[in-house]
């Protein structure tokens, strides 16, 4: 015979059992706080880490630079078909014979440029829009001017939905620079003239810098330019080849 004590928790054994087949979401469990919706992976967070390991490793200094360019999405910036090859180091594509150039000619011309917080910046050959994406985060804002009307358009709606809202894009001929908003702290050129343009020179402040490739399409150099007491003085400090400066360049 069950003593009263046996009795009374085979009594209680039926609840329990009952309580333990209940769904989870009928259990009372401790309050904690939710967990935020789960972000789609971004499967190029691994290659772009890669990019910036491999511009370390080939001299680019700023870190400031560097962590820039790893949150930029290059990706976002090239056809869809390009975009497996978005981080490797070479130009790539994008219409209209134009190409965007490799990272590390990026990097090494944002670098020597020396972008400051305070900084007006004119950039001539928007491109696709990548390298005013990324000084867009170093400086005060950006002006950027696209000769070919197709990747101006394209690159202007770009660059306001990734979020880069002190970027302003204008389609025109870059010859002549963007007098309205002159003088310039610096001026970076991402396509090559035979020799920097007279206008790009005044527009350039005092004690400002330019980075611009010039000279004859298979003999480019990379060159910086600093005005000081209103002259400019200037210094060689890569080869390299980029596409020409058309429009007006092409008639001098």
């Amino acid at each position: 015979m069950l003593r009263r004590s046996e009795r009374s928790w085979l009594a209680v054994v039926p609840f329990l059992l009952a309580v333990a087949s209940l769904p989870a979401s009928c259990k009372r469990e401790p309050t904690k706080p939710l967990a935020p919706p789960a972000q789609p992976p971004d499967e190029f967070v691994a290659p772009r880490q890669a990019m910036i390991d491999g511009l370390r490793a080939q001299g680019v200094e700023d870190e400031r630079v560097l962590e820039v360019m790893s949150r930029v999405p290059r990706h976002a910036f090239v056809p869809p078909d390009q975009q497996p090859l978005a981080y490797f180091d070479f130009p790539l594509p994008i219409g209209e014979d134009q190409t965007i150039s490799a990272p590390y000619i990026v990097a090494f011309m944002t670098w020597k440029l020396d972008p400051r917080p305070t900084d007006v910046v004119l950039e001539i050959g928007t491109g696709s829009g990548y390298q005013a994406a990324v000084l867009s985060p170093l400086v005060k804002h950006v002006y950027t001017i696209e000769i070919v009307e197709s990747l101006g358009r394209s690159a202007d709606e770009r660059l306001k939905r990734l979020g880069y809202p002190n970027v302003s894009v204008r389609v025109g001929d870059g010859y002549q620079g963007w007098p309205e908003h002159a003088p310039f702290d610096k001026i970076i050129v991402t396509c090559a003239p035979k020799q920097p343009p007279q206008p790009l020179v005044e527009q350039l402040k005092e004690g400002g810098v330019m980075v611009i490739p010039y000279g004859e399409t298979w003999n480019q150099n990379l060159h910086i330019l600093r005005k000081r007491g209103g002259k400019v003085e200037e210094q060689s400090v890569l080869p390299v080849r980029f596409v020409p400066m058309t429009g007006e360049a092409q008639h001098r």
